[in-house]
């Protein structure tokens, strides 16, 4: 693109004011007349199976309108992808409803009345007969012969292979135990590693570590942290002619349709999606929730619209989290710093449902962002009786970044390098290659890194050598320290569409199937077709959240692909408008459509001359028809932009196509985090004096969007950091901390005396706009400079885990040791 009037220019979002004068309306604030409440009754113990279930007093309560169960939630059902291929149900997954709760706060019924009072009497007069059986809320301990398991089958899922020609079969849930030899290292403190259904290598690992100058073999350990929310997954539903209508709480607008029609079995075309404003998500709610079906089921038992608000406590069991990884990392590094091997063993916990991908996820990230000559990677997802996981920013890369960071650091000190020196050394440069050989040998690589230029910026804004200087250097009872760390995430996805009608008023109408939970990218995006096709965006009208407004196939709002997936869908709808712009003038003004090109407003011949406005070119798209106004539409866009587009035919000049652009390589964002730290080692407080954040993700599109991601998300690393976890009673198997209070998310107190951010603005290559996505990619960046940071201050025998907190600190400092519990979970 040429000279750029909105692509990386600030400008007031389209949902602003609404945000800012309360007018922005959430599932919670929708009221429709003759609504009903719904309450739900959780599951009292960890894991249980209900025996007998008593109703009767409740549903004779006046007031009380109806009452579902597990039996009235619809069986799992297969899915099909847009390429045709199925994937079988997992019969053993999570539902919206269960008889037999796999932990502690897990719904078994749902109660709608007249108002929330009446609804919680009516739970109060439910008789439950209970049988207790065996639980599991640690994943080491579950792995221990003879210790319990998360269900009553075992402890860890299998994917059994797929026969040939028929599609893969869902996970099986089988029994993994580790032998008393296995176990060993355990008594010391260290990570065991026994056997794992996974694992991967590259490379010549044994000669990486004999050619090491220095190998350093540690278990950490990271937290479970709750997503923390502010707008809880509260949903209000009715039903209208056969159709759903839902209110909900969800990242991704469009792709929750598919989501909801899959829980209760119907057609899609019959679900109507309500989401203009989502109050967070950090990937809890990427396609919806599966509890937003409770509403729509109990108003359609009720003839009645439904409204289901979410407590708190309700959120913190139901809203899921992101998995701990214990994990034992053998790191080989040669006398200039570089890695020569790898050797990774984690042990995720997955919670009691479905599998997550974080414990693979942490191996490939490493593997990319501190490009080892040789590594292998091995793991284990062990089942808990502790809530679902979910995908949590940065899924397993926060993890595994967590798990290497403190060795660099320790390595670095050890070898007396500089510790951005050691980082840039290892880091990955353009193409870089990550994770393990493809079946017909290649390895997987990145579009491209600017990794060493970021530490470079990082290092000149943040004065690295100065402060580095003073670090360590007690004055009175304080010392402070610096930290840096390097992230990196996936950041885009390909494929999608775009749609936009130029009508004959000359405005620019946009219509946008992305979710808008807080990161502008739903209005953000757009800006390049308004930047492409000329026209201010003072005269763009935006569509969004609703998908009975014709909305086109859009990504799922979550793993940073928005930006990148949606610039480009949105630069191939330009396209396609530019292309009908220059045909129409060709056959109106003569010459060929090349003749012609678009800019502020019009399409008018090169170098000067005849030209029409875009309104009188809309206005003459519908007296064409065809291809111009929307009758006839291109074969590769998806179906769910078909039916939009078709509805939206002959109201103008019709901008819509499928990204279908080149691209090679997988598409990474990268940060560099840097920080200070000052502790009173009497009291083992610390506060944070200084963060910056440097970001490589491609051409900058929304500066105060970026700042605020690269900010917020940082910020979300440093509570993994300082003190946000889970803590559990191992005994009874139930949560000691449920509300924000006691799980300790930052708050602004927390927040450093001093954050700034800078992005490098340097274009990816292999996109047409250069932009990337940047949701995930600080979360690691703003952890591990802190922990860097405290370690820098304090020295490398302070901690084993994260979060550190003050009693740790003073009693590693009293004992010159970590006093952490080495491998407990939950504590």
């Amino acid at each position: 693109m040429a000279a750029l009037k909105l692509v990386g220019r600030n400008y007031t979002t389209p949902d602003l004011v609404a945000k800012v004068t309360g007018q922005a309306k959430y599932a919670e604030d929708f009221r429709v007349d003759g609504m009903l409440f719904a309450r739900l009754l959780l599951s009292p113990m960890p894991h249980a199976r209900v025996k007998k279930l008593n109703l009767s007093a409740a549903l004779a309560m006046p007031g009380v309108k109806a009452i579902i169960t597990a039996d009235d939630i619809p069986a799992p059902a297969a899915t099909v992808t847009d390429l045709g291929q199925t994937i079988q149900a997992n019969m053993k997954g999570e539902r919206a409803l269960t008889s037999e709760p796999m932990y502690q706060g897990e719904p078994i019924l749902a109660v709608a009345a007249v108002d929330e009072l009446t609804a919680i009497e009516a739970i109060e007069k439910i008789e439950i007969d209970w049988e207790p059986l065996p639980f599991s809320v640690d994943p080491i301990d579950s792995l221990r012969p003879g210790r319990p398991t998360a269900r009553l089958e075992g402890n860890v899922w299998v994917r059994p292979p797929a026969k040939p020609g028929t599609p893969p079969p869902p996970p099986e849930v089988q029994n993994l135990k580790w032998t008393e030899e296995e176990l060993a290292d355990a008594r010391d403190g260290r990570l065991p590693m026994g056997k794992v259904p996974d694992q991967w290598t590259y490379g010549d690992l044994d000669a990486g570590f004999k050619n090491a100058a220095l190998v350093l073999d540690e278990t950490f350990v990271t937290p479970n942290t709750s997503h923390q929310t502010l707008e809880s997954r509260t949903a209000m539903a009715y039903w209208q002619n056969g159709k759903l209508f839902l209110h909900c709480s969800t990242q991704s607008t469009v792709q929750t349709v598919a989501s909801v029609a899959r829980w209760l079995h119907m057609d899609p075309n019959d679900v109507v999606i309500i989401s203009q404003y989502t109050g967070g998500g950090f990937g809890s709610k990427a396609t919806g929730t599966h509890t937003s079906i409770i509403p729509a089921l109990l108003a359609k038992k009720a003839n009645a619209p439904v409204m289901m608000r979410i407590s708190r406590e309700e959120e913190h069991y139901i809203g899921g989290a992101r998995p701990s990884l214990h994990g034992r990392m053998k790191v080989g590094f040669a006398k200039d710093g570089q890695i020569t091997a790898i050797d990774m063993f984690v042990v995720g916990e997955n919670g009691p449902y479905e599998p997550q991908g974080d414990t693979a996820q942490s191996g490939r990230i490493v593997s990319l962002l501190y490009q080892p000559q040789a590594m292998r990677w091995r793991g284990v997802s062990v089942l808990t009786n502790t809530p679902p996981r979910r995908a949590q920013s940065q899924p397993g890369g926060l993890q595994g970044i967590m798990l290497m960071e403190p060795l660099l650091s320790k390595a670095a000190r050890k070898l007396a390098l500089d510790q951005v020196a050691i980082r840039r050394m290892n880091a990955p440069e353009g193409k870089a290659q990550f994770g393990p050989a493809s079946p017909q040998g290649t390895r997987a690589h990145a579009t491209s890194s600017f990794m060493k230029q970021a530490l470079d910026r990082g290092r000149d804004l943040f004065k690295w050598d100065e402060r580095k200087a003073a670090s360590g250097k007690r004055q009175g009872a304080k010392v402070r320290g610096v930290g840096v760390a390097m992230s990196t995430f996936v950041a885009g996805s390909v494929g999608f569409d775009g749609l936009f009608v130029i009508k004959p008023d000359g405005r620019l109408y946009i219509q946008s199937g992305i979710g808008n939970l807080g990161t502008e990218s739903v209005s953000d995006v757009h800006r390049v077709s308004a930047e492409m096709v000329g026209v201010p965006w003072e005269k763009c009208e935006l569509t969004w959240g609703h998908t009975g407004r014709n909305l086109p196939w859009s990504c799922v709002s979550g793993g940073s692909q928005t930006t990148h997936a949606h610039t480009r869908a949105a630069h191939a709808a330009a396209t396609d408008a530019i292309k009908k712009l220059q045909q129409i003038a060709a056959k109106d003004l003569g010459g060929r459509p090349e003749d012609y090109e678009v800019a502020n407003e019009r399409v008018f011949r090169k170098g000067g001359g005849a030209g029409i406005t875009l309104a009188q070119a809309a206005k003459r798209a519908i007296e064409l028809g065809g291809i111009f106004d929307g009758h006839e539409l291109p074969k590769e866009i998806n179906a769910f932009t078909k039916r939009s587009a078709t509805a939206l035919a002959g109201q103008g000049l019709m901008g819509v196509a499928r990204d279908s652009y080149k691209h090679d390589g997988a598409t990474h964002s990268f940060v560099a985090g840097f920080a200070e730290v000052e502790v009173d080692v009497e009291t083992g407080k610390y506060q944070i004096v200084d963060y910056l954040a440097v970001a490589d993700v491609g051409t900058v599109v929304h500066p105060n969007a970026l700042g605020g991601q690269v900010l917020g998300r940082s910020m979300l690393g440093i509570g993994h950091a300082i003190g946000q976890k889970w803590v559990y009673d191992q005994h009874y198997g139930v949560p000691l901390a449920k509300r924000f209070h006691y799980n300790k998310p930052p708050t602004i107190l927390d927040a450093p005396r001093k954050m700034a951010w800078e992005a490098l603005d340097i274009p990816d290559p292999e996109t047409p706009v250069g932009a990337r996505g940047i949701g995930e990619p600080p979360v690691a960046a703003g952890c591990c400079a802190i922990l860097n940071a405290l370690a820098d201050a304090l020295g490398d025998e302070i901690f084993r885990r994260a979060p550190v907190m003050t009693d740790e600190i003073l009693t590693a400092l009293e004992t010159g040791r970590p006093t952490q519990d080495p491998l407990t979970a939950h504590v």
